[in-house]
């Protein structure tokens, strides 16, 4: 079968068009691989306010809704403002703590969308110089970023695979582990005997049949689709109008800051993947649609948007490049959004079937950045101190959850990720060794050539 409807030689392969029918079954694929992350920080911030389950549930229409606006911009781009890089949007995880400290402190859901819309309408004002950021990001740093996006995933795909809730009474058992194993095996099956379509779609192929399979089982639950309304718009304002609190703010803004470290990851890494050079100018315009897209989620209740790292493994997976499939996933989030209907129909696809396909998807992201590694010049540097520390910079919080918690807050909310833990310590170390001394700047370390540039 035959998709490609550009026959430019020298077009870009994120410039691809596929046709319509295969951009959004492989879409589609990119929705799925985010749904789970994307709906918990909602349901999380919506029971911490003690929100009804009415309440939550348009909490969670509202953030599918513009996720699927942010990613469009993030893919189409319009002047000065979008990546055109097939990077999906969707609501950080990163606020998560400071948003619950909001509520805890006695400040309400109007406090907390009014600290994202001065934060972020901040980070938009410093992209410019926090763009720049991108010269210090040779391959020993971009390598070493992208495998702990990798690795900092991990965990979200054993956690999926066990059934995603801790408290649930079949956590961890054999059938939720045993059903993440056979979506699994589909996967693998599905790529070496498949053709190159089937190969494509073997994600989405596998969480269909393990789905079957866990309906037949008695694992998945779809009574819960027709509960509900089937279309509903998110209305403006509907959980107050904002109130700005400069603590809050505050606090918020060290959120934007971790938020614009880890996008500036995905964007690095998801341009290696699809050998787009990413330049300061490319970086800038996405990291303004990261924090437009922020600044305007409140309005229709909504929190800070992101790149989703699982998605740049899904890109290497299929070998899918282009922008446009990406922003066709856009699209279903936005009629999510508007149809819940169709959202819970998606939502009761089982978390263990997800957790089978998310181990491939992290598990690629990380090879991605071993990859780029290979390419770094180890000798007479001191890039494999680098290297280490950073990765073992970057694992504190995965292996020690509670390592950071007598840590004074805005400290816990930027290194209690792994991934901007990984990304600062590389950036210091790569100026501490290669950049900040008497050696001369065209030292290995320093200009190894981007596998991106190449292309």
């Amino acid at each position: 079968m035959t998709t490609r409807t550009a026959t430019n030689s020298t077009l870009r392969p994120v410039d691809e068009r596929l046709s319509i029918g295969a951009s959004i079954t492989y879409g589609l694929q990119h929705v799925l691989t985010m749904y789970g992350g994307l709906i918990a920080v909602p349901l999380i911030i919506g029971q911490a306010a003690g929100m009804s389950g009415g309440d939550i549930g348009l909490l969670i229409a509202s953030c599918l809704f513009v996720s699927g606006l942010a990613t469009v911009l993030q893919t189409l781009g319009v002047p000065f403002v979008g990546s055109q890089l097939p990077l999906v949007q969707g609501v950080s995880f990163a606020g998560v703590a400071t948003m619950i400290a909001i509520l805890n402190g006695g400040g309400g859901m109007e406090t907390i969308f009014g600290a994202v819309i001065v934060a972020s309408l901040i980070g938009f004002a410093v992209t410019p110089i926090f763009s720049k950021v991108i010269r210090f990001f040779p391959p020993v740093v971009t390598g070493t970023v992208i495998t702990m996006i990798g690795l900092t995933l991990i965990p979200v795909a054993a956690n999926w695979a066990m059934g995603g809730n801790a408290s649930a009474p079949d956590y961890g058992s054999l059938r939720n582990i045993g059903l993440a194993a056979l979506t699994l095996a589909v996967v693998l099956v599905l790529s070496k005997v498949g053709g190159p379509t089937i190969s494509r779609l073997a994600i989405l192929l596998a969480i269909v049949v393990g789905t079957v399979v866990a309906t037949a089982l008695g694992i998945a639950n779809f009574s819960q689709v027709g509960v509900g309304p089937i279309v509903a718009f998110p209305t403006p304002f509907h959980f107050g109008l904002p109130i700005f609190s400069v603590a809050a703010i505050i606090s918020m803004l060290v959120v934007i800051l971790v938020i614009m470290v880890e996008t500036s990851a995905d964007i690095i890494a998801v341009g290696e993947i699809v050998g787009t050079k990413v330049t300061s100018r490319r970086l800038g315009d996405g990291l303004r649609a990261d924090m437009l897209s922020s600044a305007i989620a409140p309005i229709f209740g909504s929190f800070t948007q992101s790149a989703f790292a699982q998605n740049v493994g899904l890109v290497a997976v299929t070998g899918i490049k282009s922008r446009f499939v990406v922003a066709a996933g856009g699209g279903i989030l936005i009629v999510l959004g508007l149809m819940p209907v169709l959202g819970r129909l998606i939502a009761a696809v089982p978390t263990a079937v997800l957790g089978g396909a998310g181990i491939v998807l992290f598990g690629t992201v990380a090879a991605s950045g071993i990859r780029t590694l290979a390419a770094v010049n180890y000798r007479n540097t001191l890039n494999l101190t680098i290297v280490a520390v950073s990765v073992g910079f970057g694992m504190i919080p995965i292996a020690a959850p509670t390592f950071y918690d007598q840590f004074p807050t805005w400290f816990g909310t930027i290194f209690e990720s792994g991934i901007s833990s990984a990304a600062l310590m590389a950036i210091v170390l790569n100026l501490f060794f290669n950049v900040f001394t008497r050696r001369p700047v065209s030292a290995p370390s320093a200009d190894m050539t981007d596998t991106a540039d190449a292309s």
